[in-house]
């Protein structure tokens, strides 16, 4: 199978309460470019729903402004501080509710797929994934922490996107095979 041609833009999503990390990149075929990134700090001393509406309300802008054909985000992982687990729970909300209001289409990858996707191992570090993401994307300096999260997540989209992953969406379109646990069957 061939990879499109035709360019996709896609919208990683690192969520946070404190700071979430947004990356923009194009993929044409299979050659990766970046387009933009960034973080979407709130403010420690506003309410929380004032914090998750900054994030929601930033989100919204971001699409409106690169009009992304996907939204990639990071899923919530379990912490050890079932509080901290909850408000990053809760600006993950945020962020989806508000790609989907604006009509984009929601993809979700966990930590470890998103490194192995970018470093090749789903032990990797946060600086490791900061220098794949500058070297995938060609970067002249290595992203912020948050950003580069962000892009590593559209690149694990964009992987996915192609290969066994474009497949396995085509066959599942067509009701051929069915999906458990991430693997075809």
């Amino acid at each position: 199978m061939k990879a499109s041609a035709t360019p996709r833009i896609i919208l990683g999503i690192d969520p946070g309460l404190r700071v979430t990390g947004f990356g923009v990149i194009q993929i044409t075929g299979s050659q990766l470019a970046y387009v933009a990134s960034g973080c979407i700090k709130s403010n420690e001393k506003e309410t929380l729903p004032e914090r998750l509406f900054t994030i929601a309300q930033d989100i919204q802008s971001i699409i409106g402004h690169h009009k992304p054909d996907d939204v990639a985000v990071e899923k919530v992982f379990v912490n050890v501080n079932p509080q901290s687990t909850l408000l990053l729970g809760q600006a993950r909300g945020a962020a989806i509710t508000a790609a989907v209001l604006s009509g984009a289409t929601v993809f979700e990858y966990t930590a470890l797929q998103v490194k192995q996707s970018v470093v090749g191992h789903g032990k990797a570090a946060k600086e490791q994934v900061q220098e794949m993401v500058k070297r995938l994307l060609k970067l002249a300096a290595t992203p912020q922490a948050d950003a580069a999260d962000a892009l590593a997540t559209a690149i694990t989209h964009a992987h996915a996107r192609q290969g066994l992953g474009a497949v396995a969406g085509e066959l599942l379109g067509t009701k051929k095979i069915r999906q458990r646990g991430g693997r075809l069957i």
